[in-house]
């Protein structure tokens, strides 16, 4: 199931509770924030009793982690696209990698905070913890990819690589390139600064891509 903020309230249909308070959650963290999520009011949005969630989840925590866990599923489908086979080089399907973290953090502001920001622990259930570790597969293997076209002396760890990598994008969509009112101004594109600190950051590595 794929959901945007664009997405408005669904009503609870027979055999899709479990999804209509997904989407409830889902609307009261885009309107109030996580702690707005609650389940009394995730189950007053789908149209049930108090009781009925019950069904579907343990509890609150266990509501947004089945939230947060789809937006991980969705989030690693964007990086896998943009990734395509590290083509034509692997620094530039890198950079690919490093915009679509960043459209996919403005155009799903609501999925990027259940996903980063809801105070979960990462292995918070099994299907969070799986759908986490596939979106960063996916920048371990473009990583990977990555540090194998570098100089052989000297070539640092693919995972640290990863990680610097992770810790640049997702520190510009979180100060400069968020759809709410905690963006942070800044006299460029959110792209172009990320761009800026990728490069830089490959050429200390020696992985610059090479023009022409």
């Amino acid at each position: 199931m794929s959901w945007s903020k664009k997405d408005g309230p669904r009503g609870y249909h027979h055999g899709n509770l479990r999804e209509a308070l997904m989407q409830a959650a889902l609307d009261l963290i885009n309107e109030k924030g996580t702690a707005g999520a609650t389940f009394a009011e995730a189950a007053r949005r789908a149209g049930v009793s108090p009781a009925a969630p019950y069904r579907h989840f343990r509890d609150r925590d266990e509501l947004l982690a089945a939230v947060a866990a789809s937006g991980f599923a969705q989030f690693a489908e964007a990086l896998q696209t943009a990734w395509s086979d590290g083509g034509p080089q692997p620094a530039q399907a890198f950079e690919r990698m490093g915009k679509a973290y960043l459209a996919f953090a403005r155009d799903n502001p609501a999925l990027y905070v259940a996903m980063f920001e809801s105070g979960l622990p990462a292995d918070a259930s099994a299907e969070l913890q799986q759908a986490a570790e596939r979106a960063f597969g996916v920048l371990r293997q473009g990583a990977e990819v990555l540090v194998a076209a570098m100089p052989s002396p000297g070539r640092p760890p693919a995972l640290m690589v990863a990680l610097h990598i992770w810790s640049m994008a997702h520190g510009v969509a979180s100060l400069f390139g968020r759809a709410d009112a905690a963006r942070r101004k800044l006299p460029m594109a959110p792209e172009d600064l990320l761009e800026a600190g990728f490069l830089i950051y490959l050429k200390g590595l020696g992985g610059a891509p090479q023009s022409g």
